[in-house]
């Protein structure tokens, strides 16, 4: 997890990569369980992150007129991109949400310049909400729909 969190390549869309001994003193020695939170195993070893959260009121896309949209994160260590490992986990998420949640959309954002996520979204059936400036970048925000499945292609 502190690889992930501290990777330069990870953060290139992030904001950038978290101090490493930040990390470690944030770390606990057993992480908690957290529903919504997956871990993506290749071989044993973890190579990435799968979330759904709730976004916070500040983040309020009008996506639900209550605002509380679920939003679908990931992460991956730079070694596993390109592979479909991104794709296969976050399906799988979301089908998971989509039978614990039934009918609830889920939130997708990104920024424009991530190439591999946009096309991430397009492949997992993201269609576009909107487009904003957000942290001196281009945004945007897709809305997933339970009433059609992701299909990994």
């Amino acid at each position: 997890m502190i690889e992930l969190l501290t990777s330069p390549e990870v953060g290139t869309y992030l904001g950038g990569p978290r101090p490493r001994d930040e990390c470690e003193r944030a770390m606990p020695e057993t992480p908690e369980r957290r529903v919504g939170l997956f871990v993506i195993e290749l071989d044993e070893a973890m190579i990435g992150t799968v979330e759904v959260n709730r976004r916070d009121a500040q983040r309020r896309s009008h996506v639900r007129p209550d605002a509380g949209e679920a939003e679908l994160g990931y992460l991956l260590l730079p070694e596993a991109w390109g592979r479909g490992y991104a794709a296969e986990a976050c399906a799988a998420v979301l089908g998971w949400f989509a039978g614990a949640l039934p009918g609830q959309p889920v939130v997708l954002c990104t920024q424009t310049a991530n190439k591999r996520s946009m096309r991430l979204a397009a492949k997992l059936g993201f269609a576009e909400v909107q487009r904003y400036e957000a942290w001196g970048a281009e945004q945007w925000m897709g809305v997933w729909s339970p009433v059609t499945p992701p299909a990994c292609r």
